[in-house]
């Protein structure tokens, strides 16, 4: 089997890390594995193995033909069998597909607003899904949402898993006291729930001044940024809470954290919650998307069914308060992880789907 990934980007989001991890686990299993960026690099492409081929087309619009035909060109090189595309990057998938019909495609549905699937627009992708080989979906709730919506018969739910390892540009150094530090993995996207992570960490400080809040993630500089920047003002936080943009070393910047949290408003199986368990963090997360799979049980960490600021103020303050609680459910969830999102049971279950429609 000869298999490209697809991915828009290789900026520090879910669905390009799990790209990234396919394409960098497919090749150490000696199958022939490469990439193909479309839109813009990033900086998980020092992440990738040596052995994976790898393609930037560098696509200026969504009818980019230039873009087109050096994918085509480079689909034929290394007679690429299977198109495994993520996200949006479906519609250049099936374009490659009208160049050669005999080209299999897997398309991933990383969707993180799986709580508003009722406003979802999905007009292209049903019609592009007629041309799907497989769907994958990153859970249950995507999975039945395909099922119900789309063209496609193969449809599954497969599990995320998270790679971290260290390396010699290890070299973030976190502000803050050590041994007093919350982090949060998440672009600064709105579903994400900054805005209110802030104003709960605010009555977290009004009795913990000592601790502070790490924000790890892309700050696209738009007016959502602005206004979670300005509400770090408002509330008087900026010796509490630090702001660091996209990093590549997330190992060693959660080895100087305390606490992971993640409060979104809508989410699929966030990989930074996975990523906290192989760092052995307690972790507090909101009740969206399929994050109740991961927390479904008080020994593993805390499951925020009602989100507001005091719901999660109150669950990092046990965590704070009760060391004792705190570690056993970051031993408790640390097992859970690696046995149940581990990188071989994922890539088995892969390399199924992929020998069934390559049969």
């Amino acid at each position: 089997m000869r298999i490209i990934q697809i991915i828009d980007s290789l900026e520090a989001g879910g669905a390009e890390r799990v790209a990234v991890n396919y394409a960098n686990g497919l090749s150490s299993l000696r199958i022939q594995s490469y990439i193909c960026v479309t839109r813009k690099e990033g900086l998980l492409k020092q992440n990738l193995s040596s052995n994976v081929g790898y393609i930037f087309l560098n696509k200026k619009s969504t009818l980019d033909l230039n873009a087109f035909l050096k994918l085509k060109k480079y689909i034929t090189k290394n007679k690429i069998d299977i198109l495994h595309a993520h996200s949006t990057s479906y519609f250049i998938a099936v374009v490659m597909k009208f160049f050669n019909p005999k080209l299999k495609i897997v398309w991933h549905d990383h969707y993180g607003n799986s709580e508003f699937l009722s406003v979802r627009p999905y007009k292209l992708l049903k019609l592009s899904s007629f041309f799907f080989n497989y769907i994958l979906s990153v859970n249950p709730k995507l999975a039945d949402w395909a099922r119900l919506k789309l063209s496609c018969k193969n449809i599954e739910y497969v599990k995320n898993y998270p790679i971290l390892s260290s390396s010699a540009t290890d070299n973030t150094k976190l502000k803050g006291k050590d041994g007093k530090r919350v982090v949060c993995l998440a672009n600064l996207r709105e579903q994400k729930n900054h805005l209110m992570l802030l104003e709960a960490f605010k009555t977290v400080t009004q009795d913990h001044p000592d601790w502070s809040l790490h924000c790890i993630g892309k700050n696209f500089e738009d007016d959502y940024a602005n206004s979670v920047f300005n509400k770090v003002r408002d509330l008087n936080l900026d010796s509490n809470v630090y702001f660091y943009n996209s990093k590549s070393d997330i190992l060693n910047i959660l080895q100087q954290c305390q606490v992971g949290v993640l409060v979104s408003k809508s989410e699929g199986l966030p990989l930074s919650l996975l990523e906290y368990g192989l760092a052995k963090l307690p972790v507090i997360a909101t009740d969206v998307g399929d994050c109740r799979s991961l927390i479904n049980d008080s020994n593993l960490g805390i499951l925020i069914e009602d989100i507001n600021k005091q719901t999660i103020s109150e669950a990092i303050t046990k965590f704070i308060t009760n060391e004792d609680s705190a570690q056993l459910c970051a031993n408790n969830y640390m097992i859970k992880i690696n046995k149940e999102y581990s990188e071989n049971a994922v890539l088995d279950k892969l390399k199924k789907i992929y020998k069934t429609i390559i049969e």
